[in-house]
């Protein structure tokens, strides 16, 4: 009798922590929906709606489809931070929560009486993780995910990234602040601070180009034969075989005579490689991936 493989229930590590957060647009709620798969209890504080719209975060107006799945599992409240109620009823929140997210500059904050130190005083055990544009005495100047890629050197034409890297990144790493703090918070019983900077995100996420490993010279920027975007009949095929048997399975299945690694990176494999696939149609390269393990993957 065969038995079926065991089926392993997701970790829930932040099971009971309440999570509050004020971050609007995307890396906070980003954070908030990763917070939620970790077990956290999460409620969302938005400001009041302009009139005629369903949501006082932008994320809602111009794309209600991924403010939905954001929210999904998220008590979502209306608090109206500029008067006198709203600040009172963020107060009795923050009385019942472990962990605040933000995504306001500093002097707004301020301004709002959030400030870490104010906070700090009003809730000993409260922690706060705070997403900005930019670390420290930067954290004041505006900036959006695109301006953060371009400056880690992830822009390199005119065309714009395929996705929010520096957002998602940042929201990854603000989940892994709530993570430290609660584990701070369990040790030494207070709450402490900790910013993550969506150009940090950035430049983490840069850190294979500055290797050089994604430049135009690197084994993952082009210069690998086995590693590259082609085109074939019907489509593209984005072709990863570079590990060194990935790479002699690939040089067998071309016709390629493999003499070392050194024979991957020479102008006559990559012609050889990409006369070979322009040939061969999407459903014959999906077959040949399977028969002779070669990781790759065919786009229309």
């Amino acid at each position: 009798m065969t038995q079926s493989p065991p089926t392993f229930k997701p970790l829930r590590p932040l099971k009971g922590v309440r999570v509050l957060s004020l971050a609007l647009n995307l890396p906070g709620p980003a954070a908030l929906m990763r917070l939620r798969t970790m077990g956290a209890t999460c409620t969302k504080a938005e400001p009041p709606a302009p009139a005629g719209l369903s949501s006082g975060d932008p994320m809602g107006q111009y794309n209600p489809d991924a403010y939905a799945t954001m929210h999904s599992g998220v008590r979502t409240i209306t608090v109206d931070l500029k008067s006198a109620k709203g600040q009172a009823q963020l107060q009795r929140e923050l009385a019942r929560t472990d962990v605040l997210l933000t995504s306001f500059r500093p002097s707004a904050l301020n301004k709002l009486g959030l400030g870490w130190k104010a906070l700090h005083k009003a809730h000993p055990a409260l922690s706060v993780v705070a997403i900005v544009g930019a670390p420290g005495a930067r954290a004041e100047e505006p900036g959006h995910d695109l301006t953060y890629l371009a400056d880690a050197g992830l822009v390199t034409g005119l065309d714009l990234p395929a996705t929010l890297f520096a957002d998602m990144g940042g929201a990854l790493m603000a989940a892994e602040a709530v993570l430290k703090a609660v584990l701070t918070q369990k040790i030494s019983g207070q709450g402490v601070f900790q910013e993550v900077a969506l150009s940090d995100a950035a430049a983490w996420l840069a850190l294979p180009r500055s290797w050089g490993l994604t430049q135009p010279s690197g084994a993952v920027g082009g210069a690998h034969a086995g590693y590259r975007v082609y085109p074939c009949k019907g489509g593209r095929v984005a072709l990863a075989a570079l590990e060194p048997h990935f790479a002699a399975a690939l040089c067998q299945v071309v016709g390629v005579q493999m003499q070392g690694m050194a024979t991957m990176f020479k102008p006559a494999t990559h012609a050889a490689v990409a006369q070979f696939l322009a040939g061969q149609t999407r459903a014959q390269l999906d077959k040949l991936a399977v028969k002779h393990d070669l990781p790759l993957h065919t786009l229309g």
